[in-house]
């Protein structure tokens, strides 16, 4: 079992925050550093804009694996996106990861003046956004005709090595998103299963790796949590009051109220026995990373938690 870290980006995210980060998930070990791709959610906050914030990754760590968990195929061209991802891809010396995503929160589109269609239109974009990009980083000259995009004798250079960057697709939508994932995905990346609705899902994803001819297991699974964990009861009650504030959880819920409502939506809460034993049962069926959500940017309890009294622990599983 593989340990990253987290990082929403909109949340008062500064350049001195992630350049910190940065530096503390590759000096701790971790195996990979992903952060959000969003202008806001709730409350429009400092916000750092995620492929700048890549480069910096890029130049200021030398192990990690990288990228968006995940970026929205409705905020940018497909085009933009896949020139940045290449270039990115070859600045690290291949350690970018290029997360995508249909996209839900329609009040930042709204806000920005970005066209939110239908549901369905979305995940019909994503599709041919990844094809798209593909055939820019293929050797050569690339043309696509879409229904949505097109290029014409595209020669996208500098290209990125063969087979690169790896495509991560994020969500469990069971008729769409996990088929899309079944045929274009080298990752699966789900949001705070509990270990049996991971394993359902895992299922369907199966099928459809069925249905397309392809290996189930030439696909990576990692899930993404906003755990509630640390070295001691006290450091989880500071967590908790911290998400309590992203998410603006009423004044009426209490830490002991929040904190079982978020195992009943397949988060982890606890100390190291807690978590190991989560992530145990997860290994179980198949998973083989979590990224945990770094929560307090100003704190680094957690990540140093799960570095020292995590990660070796689960290294073998």
């Amino acid at each position: 079992m593989k340990i990253g870290l987290m990082v929403e980006g909109q949340n008062n995210l500064t350049w001195e925050r992630w350049s910190h980060i940065v530096a503390l998930a590759d000096r701790l070990g971790f195996h990979s550093l992903f952060r959000s791709d969003h202008y806001f959610i709730r409350s429009q906050r400092d916000s750092l804009e995620a492929y700048l914030s890549f480069v910096l990754a890029a130049r200021e760590s030398s192990r990690i694996r990288f990228g968006p968990l995940v970026t929205p195929v409705t905020f940018r061209s497909p085009v933009n996106v896949g020139r940045m991802a290449a270039q990115i891809d070859v600045l690290s010396g291949g350690r970018f990861v290029m997360g995508l995503g249909a996209g839900w929160n329609e009040a930042e589109h709204r806000a920005y003046g970005i066209p939110f269609p239908s549901a369905g239109e979305r995940l019909d974009r994503l599709e041919e956004a990844i094809n798209l990009m593909k055939a820019l980083w293929a050797p050569g000259r690339a043309t696509y005709r879409g229904r949505f995009y097109q290029i014409e004798e595209a020669d996208c250079l500098p290209k990125p090595q063969p087979g690169r960057p790896p495509i991560l697709i994020g969500g469990s939508g069971e008729r769409r998103t996990l088929r899309l994932v079944a045929k274009y995905a080298s990752e699966w990346n789900c949001v705070n299963l509990s270990p049996q609705a991971f394993a359902d899902k895992s299922a369907v994803l199966e099928r459809h790796c069925e249905a397309v001819g392809r290996d189930p297991k030439s696909i990576s699974r990692s899930m993404m949590t906003f755990g509630l964990i640390g070295p001691t009861k006290e450091s989880i009650d500071r967590i908790t009051r911290r998400l309590m504030e992203l998410v603006s959880a009423g004044p009426e819920t209490s830490l002991e109220q929040f904190q079982e409502q978020s195992r009943a939506r397949g988060m982890v809460v606890g100390q190291r026995e807690e978590v190991l034993e989560w992530l145990g049962q997860l290994a179980e069926r198949g998973l083989q990373e979590v990224m945990f959500q770094h929560l307090d940017f100003d704190s680094d309890e957690v990540p140093e938690f799960l570095a020292s009294d995590i990660m070796p622990r689960v290294a073998d599983l």
